[in-house]
């Protein structure tokens, strides 16, 4: 609806427009705001395998054949991006359920 058609670009365009309104008026950002802000580049970076100067955007546009399917892809990385602290978490919880387990067995055999 705002950005006037379906376009990671444009998107992109639009946040960093709608970053630089927050700051222009003294709006303080959401936490959830500043983690996208502050990680989301990297992050892209990091599971693409890229190191540069290019946006986010155009990263994701290296990997995509229109600007719809950027915007799909945008969305996808985005929903993976904000999930990235609870799978980690509980990965780690699953090992050390499985630790727990190896720990139970050994105790269990050893009496």
């Amino acid at each position: 609806m705002y950005i006037g058609r379906a376009s990671v670009s444009d998107l992109f365009h639009f946040l960093v427009g709608f970053k630089t309104a927050l700051r222009e008026l003294k709006v303080k950002a959401t936490e959830e705001e500043m983690d996208f802000y502050r990680e989301f580049q990297p992050w892209v970076q990091e599971k693409y395998h890229v190191s540069t100067s290019n946006s986010w955007a155009k990263i994701i546009m290296l990997h995509c054949g229109s600007e719809k399917e950027g915007l799909d892809a945008f969305y996808k990385l985005l929903y993976e991006f904000q999930n990235r602290e609870t799978s980690f978490h509980k990965k780690e919880q699953v090992a050390n359920i499985s630790e727990n387990i190896t720990e139970a067995k050994e105790e269990k055999l050893n009496t």
